[in-house]
């Protein structure tokens, strides 16, 4: 569960916002101290004193970007009912709008994975992040269905975040031929039929 909640000055929120399009537009690797305070409107020295280094900024955008995506889920959360289908509909609901209408926050997020592979902090924040994402799964599961194998209550969580950041690589290669609903819809369905067929397999032992 997370428990850390990030606090960004008015200042920093414009900075980071020029970060994240600088990032859309040239990717992290491309991404330049002097890019971002172009795009923020702002001297480069005084990005560097919120951000000393492009290694922090990046840093304190990669958490921002998951923290945006949390806040998201906790206002879905507050409108939905207490059943298993409304509470596990907040995390597919969640990514569609991302991949809908917030497309520069989850492409970041890609260009963030790519690095995983050479930066140890930035994989892991990911880690972290993953864990969080698939224990909040697992918490509605246990909840609702508490006598279920606990090898499908480990698994399911694996299946159902593979299936929501699936989408994110399928519109990033082709957007154009992605059906955002059809999709979210049809996953969400998977996730809840492998739901069902563990708790009959469950049921059927005794």
């Amino acid at each position: 569960m997370k428990t850390e909640t990030l606090h960004v000055t008015e200042t920093e929120e414009r900075i980071l916002n020029a970060a994240l399009k600088v990032v859309n537009d040239v990717t992290i690797s491309g991404t330049r101290m002097h890019l971002i305070a172009e795009k923020a409107d702002m001297v480069q020295s005084n990005v560097h004193y919120y951000y000393k280094t492009k290694q922090e900024l990046l840093k304190g955008l990669q958490e921002w970007i998951l923290e945006e995506c949390y806040d998201m889920q906790q206002v879905s959360k507050k409108s939905s009912k207490d059943t298993l289908e409304d509470q596990l509909h907040i995390f597919f609901q969640q990514k569609k709008i991302l991949l809908t209408k917030k497309k520069e926050y989850d492409f970041a997020e890609i260009d963030f994975l790519v690095q995983t592979r050479i930066d140890a902090d930035i994989r892991a924040r990911f880690q972290e992040a993953y864990a969080v994402w698939r224990d909040n799964i697992r918490e509605i599961i246990i909840r609702f269905c508490p006598n279920m194998d606990e090898t499908d209550k480990e698994l399911i969580p694996y299946m159902a975040v593979s299936l929501l950041e699936g989408a994110s690589i399928q519109v990033l290669v082709d957007g154009k031929g992605f059906d955002a609903d059809s999709y979210f819809a049809y996953a969400e369905e998977m996730v809840l039929e492998q739901i069902r067929i563990a708790m009959e397999k469950k049921e059927g032992e005794f």
